[in-house]
């Protein structure tokens, strides 16, 4: 029997690339789809992402051919080319770039064959298929880097041993991702590092054009980012490291001296950040311990979040918060061959810190998942309650939360019950802002 997803969290393909190049400063998407998608995707990623915004060209003012029955009986490839020389003449943009749904994948619409005949004409205009079977949101992340990376950024022979580039943090799919980069990007301007990470504050696509220069190509994650960094790779013959995203003062320790080690810079340095941003931490931190204590902070844990978040929150909340995780959900439907790199972060874990870990895109399914970790009451009159309890996840698992009469905060899409502007929870001052955040939720009824 086939199986459906329950309250997906998560986008199609195009989706997906829509949201990247959203986010690419001056970048200007295309749409070439049937009627409805450009509509619905931009409602999805405004509404579920802590009050988005359409962008520059973004959202509902999103260019798109609009194809109807027309166009899929007779085929939309002229459409494609009016709404193309149309939008080159209506909207500025320092790129162009022409994403496919469905619909028009379907029919065979050549969409790369057409914007190559705007390309022969000086038009900066790229194009990729993304048809929303061919994966998620994160595939659709994935196939828009890999464009850019072989058709936009040139190869350069000499390296900048001080530039490394930054990517692997989803955006929209991570609903605080300018923050975090904005946040990492800090951590490695302090070893002396200059920093692409082409989706973030201030950023120009000169610096993505720039790109080859790099030394290295950091992934913040297992998962998402890792076929891109090997495209860049073959083409540009730059390595890359995978690396999860450093949420507390532990991960970023490891982080900021990985780095360094793989740079060839000296621990004296690394050791040195790593210092000074402890330091910070804990000087805020210890303010905590009297009201951690006299009003038991404590709390057992479920996490359902996407592969990036959910062993980088596990690890923060085991050994740098003191509290114990118990079922994590990873809810990005990855292949079971990505599967393998994810559950080592856990299993590098300590024991006493280590939870059940289930691979499960439906929202439905997390309960099941926790009664089979934690048993529930059978009409026992002693049993071990999981309580007190804490919910991080989406707003889809507010529901799980009351159920257990445990509190929730929303740190993965779908996001719609917070708003979300330059929050990062990434190095150890984000860390402290997801301290404030979880802790504000227990306090807050008092």
């Amino acid at each position: 029997m086939t199986k459906f997803i329950e309250r997906p969290r998560f986008l199609c393909a195009l989706g997906g690339a829509l949201a990247t190049l959203n986010a690419l400063p001056k970048a200007v998407p295309i749409i070439h789809a049937a009627a409805g998608c450009g509509g619905n995707i931009g409602n999805a990623l405004h509404g579920a992402s802590g009050y988005l915004g359409g962008g520059y060209c973004g959202g509902l003012a999103t260019s798109s051919s609009n194809v109807a029955e027309k166009e899929i009986v007779f085929g939309g490839e002229e459409r494609l080319a009016e709404q193309i020389a149309n939008t080159l003449k209506i909207m500025k943009g320092d790129l162009y770039f022409v994403v496919t749904g469905c619909m028009t994948e379907i029919i065979g619409d050549d969409a790369l064959n057409v914007t190559r005949r705007f390309r022969e004409s000086g038009a900066n205009l790229l194009a990729a298929d993304t048809g929303g079977f061919l994966g998620n949101s994160y595939r659709g992340y994935e196939i828009v880097l890999e464009t850019l990376f072989k058709e936009f950024v040139p190869a350069q022979a000499v390296k900048d041993t001080q530039t490394v580039n930054l990517w692997g943090v989803v955006p929209v799919q991570d609903v605080f991702w300018k923050g975090n980069l904005a946040a990492v990007k800090q951590l490695l301007h302090q070893l002396g590092l200059k920093v692409n990470t082409f989706f973030g504050e201030g950023e120009t696509l000169e610096n993505l054009r720039n790109a080859g220069k790099a030394a290295l190509n950091i992934v913040l994650s297992d998962s998402w980012g890792v076929q891109p960094a090997k495209v860049f790779s073959e083409i540009h013959n730059t390595p890359y490291l995978t690396t999860p995203l450093p949420i507390g003062p532990t991960a970023t320790a490891a982080f900021l001296r990985e780095v360094a080690q793989t740079l060839g810079l000296t621990a004296k340095t690394a050791n040195q950040v790593v210092s000074q941003e402890q330091a910070r931490f804990y000087d805020y931190f210890t303010r905590l311990a009297d009201g951690y204590n006299d009003l038991d902070f404590q709390r057992y844990a479920v996490i359902v979040a996407d592969s990036n978040y959910a062993s980088s929150l596990t690890a923060f909340l085991g050994n740098d918060l003191g509290w114990l995780p118990e079922v994590v959900v990873i809810t990005d439907g990855m292949e079971e061959e990505k599967q393998g790199p994810v559950l080592e972060r856990f299993n590098r874990l300590r024991k006493e810190i280590r939870p059940l870990v289930a691979f499960d895109t439906d929202t439905a399914s997390v309960a099941k998942y926790l009664a089979k970790r934690w048993p529930p009451n059978r009409g026992r009159r002693y049993y071990d309650s999981f309580s007190p309890a804490f919910v991080l996840g989406s707003l889809f698992d507010k529901d799980l939360a009351d159920d257990l009469g445990a509190s929730h905060l929303s740190i993965s899409y779908p996001i719609s019950n917070r708003v979300v502007l330059d929050r990062a929870y990434a190095g150890c001052s984000g860390a402290l802002r997801l301290a404030e955040d979880l802790l504000s939720q227990l306090v807050g009824t008092r």
